[in-house]
């Protein structure tokens, strides 16, 4: 009998739903860089080496393009790896192996070989890490064909999406916020006592949550600044302005229908995005929802991301790049102000 308890943060959210498919499937193995004892530094394998043992959770040197590769001939031979990328900054160590392998090879070989590989990474920025430890860039994921690309912003869809990933025929990238872990070390923005059941369920791919409605502006985010658009709409609506703020959960695959039916009803919409802004998540967002919603936009499509620069090691330089609540507050409250360019037909 399913039961529900709260969990703080995403990290022991994910290690739950590993935990429960190791349980029940022998074919889950778990490795990278300290998975073992200190849980790939972010939790999201706390707990799996002491119950698992090392013939399952597998520590591996700071390798990411022999470990990736390790991963993609354990798929190949009906192994499901759990691969840590520890900080998604150095995708580039093992890109090759992910970008020409780990994506294609299910293509490649007419369906010959499935490719189900986990791949859970940290991102983000907001304690002072420094260009090289604070980056988001699932865009650069979600350019590449063959990748699921996974978001979670609460301890819920962490378990729930992971669950749906463990039980993917496909390689799904988890990108987990540092600031909604949930651990001791770091700032928490997430949901305190998240309530949480505690048997195994999934949250589907490409199902868009809408986490506040409103009828006057469109705020969509993932991850880290679903919880800031969801402040700066608590902020918003006292000034009058009802804020809708949409979750997208997963950009591989996007739920556009979720997003079009949101811009219809405001006519007005805001993208937030802590990725680089140019040619990112931002763009691709706009261009969807204004290719089936356009006539009822009443006012141009804004977004607002970390500008073309590298994440700044200085905490006020930092908190410039990165999108607060205060700056979300200020985009919507322009964008409430815009003029209609956008005529209906």
């Amino acid at each position: 009998m399913s039961t529900t308890r709260t969990i703080t943060g995403i990290a022991p959210a994910i290690a739950e739903a590993i935990d429960q498919e190791m349980a029940q499937r022998t074919d889950i193995v778990v490795l990278g860089e300290d998975v073992t004892y200190w849980g790939a530094v972010f939790g999201f394998t706390m707990g799996l080496f002491q119950k698992y043992g090392r013939d399952r959770v597998i520590d591996t040197p700071i390798t990411e393009q022999t470990f990736m590769g390790m991963a993609v001939g354990a798929a190949a031979v009906g192994l499901h790896p759990v691969v840590s990328l520890m900080f998604v900054d150095f995708l580039g160590a093992g890109f090759d192996q992910m970008y020409n392998h780990m994506a294609k090879n299910h293509y490649m070989s007419g369906g010959q070989f499935a490719m189900p590989v986990t791949v859970l990474t940290a991102i983000g920025g907001g304690y002072g890490d420094a260009e090289q430890h604070s980056q988001v860039l699932y865009g650069l994921f979600a350019h590449v064909p063959g990748f699921k690309v996974v978001v979670p912003a609460t301890a819920y869809d962490a378990k729930g999406l992971t669950i749906s990933a463990l039980r993917d025929p496909n390689p799904v990238v988890i990108f987990g916020h540092k600031l909604l872990t949930g651990l001791p070390f770091l700032p928490f923005e997430g949901i305190a006592d998240e309530p949480v059941p505690d048997t195994p369920y999934t949250v589907e791919f490409g199902k868009a949550a809408v986490r506040r409605e409103g009828r006057d502006v469109t705020l969509v985010a993932a991850g880290l600044m679903v919880h800031r658009c969801l402040r700066a709409a608590e902020q918003l609506a006292q000034q009058g302005i009802d804020a809708e703020v949409i979750d997208v959960r997963t950009l591989v695959p996007l739920d556009t229908a979720t997003l079009v039916a949101s811009a219809r009803k405001t006519g007005r919409v805001l993208i937030v995005d802590e990725d680089y802004q140019s040619f990112g998540m931002t763009g691709e967002l706009a261009f969807r929802i204004q290719a089936d919603a356009f006539d009822a936009l009443k006012a141009p499509i804004r977004r607002l991301a970390v500008p073309d620069v590298p994440i700044p090691f200085s905490a006020p330089l930092e908190q410039r790049v990165i999108p607060s609540v205060e700056r979300i507050v200020a985009e919507a409250q322009a964008l409430f102000g815009a003029p209609a360019r956008a005529t209906a037909r």
